[in-house]
């Protein structure tokens, strides 16, 4: 019975006393926020060589095995939320208040372009543990999300505001594949916007995440994203472009698109600029030019998020269940980092063990997950539906 005791009062501590380690968003002032500096490239090789001995088989070595100085202190799942509640401009009220269908779609359009930060080479996220979680407010914003998938990994996220009449859902997972002088990460899963009050759906996709390691090392978004409103007709095409093998720069960064009336194929406006930047579109009809994104005034002096209400925290979410792994990091305390980023994993690995033997089945608890797809190639369209179609207030806010 004590024993019993002792494991019950073990318990409570651990709930009364979860801790969620915050950390500053990625934003356009710094990629990795201003409370972490990543350590020198040097560092970062030393303490790789510490892990492998001479002679060790590297074929099953992958990336959860890398030190946590590769890491930044947050995990993906925040990166992910991120781009949707870390902004100082509210984008997601123009799409909701613009009065015609073009004036909401030019806003949506500016939206996704949002979502797309800047990232450092050389350090990258923790890959989130299954059933992790990451539920934050922003005014009358509520976004929470999931990680429904470990291998694959997916990731879940569903937003409202019902101020507004909207709602987000969004499926992700990433695929790399190594490509000689980079590595390609395409970014599967749907993204839909819904403006409930008006009655209008807007489903796009991600641009991929290449890192390159020559000409120069960098991170840099790619590829082509395609947004889609089937009940105003309206679509937008954007390629998002980077350097050259020669290191030209004039499209570092770029956007360029179109937004077109799909069932006459009619071109409205044309698009040209920079993510990091400006973006604006250009009229057909008359030639007039109207900038629609400034990054600066979206993603640049990002605010931290904080605990609001530290009862409310749950043991699944991104800040508590890094904690540890966090303040190592962020205290430049590498061996901590390491042990606790170690003891996340490997207790990861024996829950999922216990339920093979056990014959479970793991079920996301905010979400319902689905796919389909080829046998052949093992290819697969997951979908993401959530449990509940309104979120209440998170412990977690943005302050505004």
């Amino acid at each position: 019975m004590s024993a019993k005791m002792d494991a019950k009062n073990e318990i409570e501590i651990e709930e009364k006393e979860l801790k969620a380690v915050l950390t500053s968003p990625l934003s356009l002032d710094n990629d990795s926020g201003n409370d972490y500096r990543a350590p020198n490239l040097l560092q970062r090789v030393f303490s790789l060589l510490k892990t492998v001995r001479p002679g060790s088989d590297l074929t099953r070595f992958t990336v959860l095995q890398l030190p946590a100085i590769f890491n930044i202190p947050k995990s993906q799942l925040q990166c992910y939320g991120e781009s949707i509640y870390c902004v100082n401009n509210d984008i997601l009220s123009r799409c909701a208040n613009g009065e015609t269908p073009l004036e909401r779609f030019t806003s949506v359009v500016a939206w996704s372009i949002s979502t797309v930060r800047p990232l450092m080479f050389g350090v990258a996220p923790y890959n989130p543990v299954l059933g992790e979680t990451h539920h934050v407010s922003r005014g009358n914003l509520n976004v929470l999300l999931e990680q429904v998938s470990h291998h694959p990994p997916v990731s879940a996220l569903h937003a409202t505001n019902e101020k507004d009449n909207i709602e987000i859902t969004m499926c992700q997972y990433a695929i790399p594949k190594f490509q000689g002088t980079c590595i390609e990460t395409r970014v599967h899963g749907k993204r839909q916007l819904k403006l409930l009050s008006k009655g209008e759906t807007y489903v796009m996709n991600s641009p991929n995440l290449v890192i390159k390691f020559l000409p120069v090392p960098d991170v840099e978004w790619l590829g082509n994203v395609t947004i889609k409103c089937q009940e105003t007709g309206l679509e937008a095409h954007l390629c998002y472009k980077g350097n050259s093998f020669l290191g030209r720069k004039g499209n570092y960064r770029s956007i360029r698109g179109k937004i077109i009336s799909s069932p006459d194929m009619k071109t409205i406006y044309e698009i040209n600029g920079h993510w990091d930047r400006t973006v604006a579109i250009k009229d057909i009809s008359n030639g007039k030019t109207t900038v629609i994104y400034r990054a600066k005034d979206v993603i640049s002096s990002l605010k931290t998020p904080v605990v609001k209400d530290p009862k409310g925290l749950q043991a699944s979410e991104s800040a508590v269940v890094w904690a540890k792994v966090n303040e190592g990091i962020l205290n430049k305390k590498w061996d901590k980092a390491n042990e606790a980023k170690i003891s996340i994993e490997e207790n990861k690995r024996e829950l999922a063990r216990n339920r093979m033997l056990k014959g479970e089945t793991w079920v996301p608890k905010h979400f319902v997950l689905s796919g389909s797809g080829s046998k052949e190639t093992g290819d697969r369209d997951w979908e993401i539906k959530p449990r509940n179609l309104t979120l209440p207030p998170a412990p977690i806010i943005v302050p505004l």
